[in-house]
Formats: structure tokens, sequence, C-alpha cells
């Protein structure tokens, strides 16, 4: 892995200063211009009082800003927060205070919510001229990034730069993606995957492409690498494949079609699949896809083991802790062991998952925890008992439903319901506890299995959908 003596930017702006960096909206950013932006951003942000060990949340969809806030906040020392701007302002009101942010940007016409604590805001639009750079320490604490709150409130994964470069240097020589090549950030900053895309980018020196308001097809024009969603690839294929420049995708968030992989390949593009987790910085295991069905062996840097079932991992890319009320909560075992919660098992020396241990599921690689829609609905006066439960989709991998013995109609319910919840979260249909389980309504306060009600209400959605 390339060792850095200095910020990454400013290395290859030492380094490749006229060489490409970055392509944002049909532009091109030299290394050594992005410097200029970014010392100016973090100059300014120092004068308005960012310090080393700061916290500071960023707030917006991708975008360049939203990129030179990330850098410059990084430059300065502080902890980034970059938050999904469609979290419900309520779940921020609760989780902000407990993550000592001390200062919050918004991308430019979208508001900091009114319901959050405030902080001091920082203007999308400042710059100053060159301050004193902060120094280069890998082992600093660089980012929060939010899981999926599988077990409650989303907890923040806090990972130094060291973490996050160790993740890159296993996805980038797996997939030889080197300082020639181009990829494409499709994927969120709030997320760790998308993240994953920066560091592989900062640590190879190569260029990172930012397109808004563009189709998929537009965007990518010139990339040689992304990260989609199979049901991007199968659109992105309807095309003109004279078109692709497209060598290798990293694919994800829901099953993918050997079909899918087919066909891509034998256009040229190398279709690769993995497992990761916000712990570990993104990519854990990876592969090239085929008909298997697992999801490959550990990179380097990571080891792996099961224990009962569960997947445990550890490794130089895992997070230092868990961020709260000022302090790092241990996350592993005291032999250095993250109990991930996932179920796995070794299929011919690969691993295959099987799946959460607890309830999570996935919608468009949005993590959906039932339980919290449970609480929302519960709360409702009509509702008596609710459930939500996923089913299968072939765009979105799957979708919730709720199952609900409710005095309500349904779209009452629905209406009063999806405003406090993310797009991700809301169901995409109701049913009705009667008639999906019949039987159990009655069962004296016995609790009504999960997994069972899911393949019920499964059955019921796919006749009825």
């Amino acid at each position: 892995m390339m060792t850095f003596a200095t910020w990454p930017w400013h290395h290859w702006a030492q380094q490749t200063p006229h060489s490409i960096a970055l392509r944002a909206d049909d532009a091109d950013w030299s290394w050594r211009n992005l410097v200029m932006r970014v010392d100016q951003l973090a100059a300014a942000w120092q004068r308005a009082g960012v310090t080393v060990g700061c916290g500071v949340a960023l707030r917006g969809k991708n975008s360049l800003d939203l990129l030179l806030a990330y850098l410059a906040a990084l430059q300065c020392g502080a902890r980034v927060l970059p938050l999904n701007p469609l979290l419900p302002a309520e779940l921020l009101a609760q989780r902000l205070p407990t993550l000592n942010m001390d200062f919050g940007w918004c991308a430019r016409g979208l508001p900091w919510p009114g319901t959050i604590a405030p902080l001091t805001i920082i203007d999308a639009d400042s710059a100053a001229a060159a301050a004193p750079l902060v120094s280069w320490q890998v082992n600093r604490l660089a980012t929060l990034t939010l899981t999926s709150g599988s077990s409650g409130l989303p907890k923040a994964a806090a990972h130094t730069y060291a973490a996050h470069l160790a993740s890159a240097r296993g996805v980038t020589r797996l997939m030889a993606f080197q300082n020639r090549h181009r990829w494409l950030l499709s994927l969120p900053l709030c997320h760790v995957s998308g993240q994953g895309i920066v560091w592989r980018w900062l640590a190879v020196g190569a260029t990172l492409a930012l397109a808004r308001d563009q189709t998929l097809e537009r965007a990518l024009a010139g990339c040689t690498h992304a990260s989609l969603v199979p049901t991007q690839l199968w659109r992105l294929l309807q095309g003109d494949p004279a078109r692709l420049s497209l060598q290798d995708v990293l694919l994800g968030g829901a099953m993918i079609p050997l079909d899918l992989t087919r066909r891509a390949e034998a256009l040229g593009v190398r279709c690769w699949c993995g497992y990761g987790l916000t712990e570990f910085a993104s990519t854990v295991c990876a592969k090239r896809a085929d008909a298997s069905g697992g999801v490959g062996s550990p990179l380097d840097g990571r080891e792996l083991r099961l224990v009962d079932g569960e997947v445990w991992l550890r490794g130089s890319s895992m997070a230092a802790g868990y961020w709260q009320q000022g302090r790092l909560l241990k996350l592993a075992d005291d032999d250095g062991w993250f109990h991930t919660r996932d179920g796995g098992r070794f299929v011919d020396g690969e691993l295959h998952i099987s799946g959460r241990l607890d309830n999570v599921f996935f919608c468009g690689g949005e993590g959906v925890q039932p339980e919290d829609i449970e609480r929302i609905l519960a709360a409702h006066p009509a509702v008596r008992q609710s459930f939500v439960v996923p089913v299968d989709d072939g765009e979105y991998g799957q979708r919730p439903v709720a199952v609900l013995e409710a005095d309500a109609p349904f779209p009452e319910l629905r209406a009063w319901l999806e405003p406090q919840l993310a797009p991700w979260q809301r169901p995409i249909a109701y049913l009705a506890l009667r008639q999906v389980l019949p039987d159990k309504l009655d069962a004296g306060g016995i609790k009504i299995p999960r997994s069972q009600l899911t393949r019920l209400a499964q059955a019921q959605f796919a006749l009825n959908p």
C-alpha cells in the first residue's frame, strides 16, 4: 500500500500535479487545482473554529461541493460525519447530540433541520487564503459513519485514515485499479461504500468521476470502474454496448443474476461481487462473480472465522470503535474479533452469507430494521398489532410490507406513517394480520414467529401485490 507522508491529495499534487484527479459535471480538475480549492476551504473552516478533533457533520447528496467539503474537513483534522439527507429530522435529533458534532455543513438549497440542536453552520461557499497545513497522521480518527441501526439507533463507526487506506488496498489489488483508471462515485458519501470509492481513488492517484442530474450511461462515459446494483447494470446493457468504456464493475445491493454477469462479461465488463460492512470500511471479501453464490475469500489485511454459524472478522480496516458521547466504545472481543451477527458457511473454500442473524434486511442497499417501523405504528391508537416483514423485489433486493391488526383504514395509516419514515423504510403494501395468519390472532399472548409470518406474508403478497 502507498505510504503517505502528507494528505493523499497533496501527495498526488506533488507527484503528478497536472494529472486529472477529478471529473465533475463535465469539467476536469487536476490534482494541483483540487488541492488549491481544498486548501482555501480548509483555511476558511479553520478561521471559523474547526480544529483537530472537532466534529463536523456534512449533509447533502453527492456533488462536487460535498466532496470538497469532505476533503476540507478532513484536512482540518476533524472527525467527519457524512449524513444521509433523507434521514428523518427526528432520528437526527436523537442521534447527533451523542456524537459531539460542533459544526454543520449543508449543500446549497438544503436547510439544516430546525429540530436539531443548533450547530455552527459553515457556509457552503466559504474560502480563505491558505492557512498552516494540519499534519497528516494516519492513525488519527477521520470519519464517523452511521450503521444501518440493526439493533436500535444507528451506531457511529469511527475509522482512522489507516483503516480507510487498508480497505482500499484490498480492493485495488484484487481489481487491479490503478492511476490510469477512472471510478464513478455512484454511491452516496454517507455510506461507507461511497467513502470506499473515494479512498480507492486517493490510494492510487486515479481519477474520480462525479455527475449530477445525468443518466447513468452519460455519467459512466469514460469511466473504467463503477459500483452498481444489478438493476443499474441491466439497464446499461440494454443500451449501446459500443458506448461502454466500463471495464470492471463491483456489484452489490441485491442478488446477482448469473445471466447478467455472463452478458456483461461477454461485452468485456468484468463483474465482481463481495461482502462488506460499515465497521470494516466497506469490502471484506470479494471475487469475480460466478454461479456459486459465494462472496469469495477475505481480502488482504482481513481475517475471517465462523463460530456457531456466525461470521467473525478482524483486520486492519476495522473501525477503532463506536463513537458515543466523546469516547470510543469497544466493538471487538478481547482477541480482536468482531461478531457480525451475519450467518455464513464455507462451501468449496469460499464464504457464503446466509443472512442476518437478527431481523434487518436491505432495501436498495439501505438497512431496514422492522422494529423501528413497528414502534412508530404501535403509537397509532388504531393499531392493535403490527409487524413489518421483507418481500423480495427484483430491483431493490427486498422491500418492507406492513402486516397489521388495526381499526383504521390502511390508506389512513399509510398517510400517517410515511412522513415519519425514510423512503426505504416505507411499506409498499399493507396486509391484514387476520388475512395472513388467521389462526394466530388469539394465541393467548404467544409470540408470533417472525420467520413464519414473513413466509406467509410473502406468499400473500405474491398473490395480491
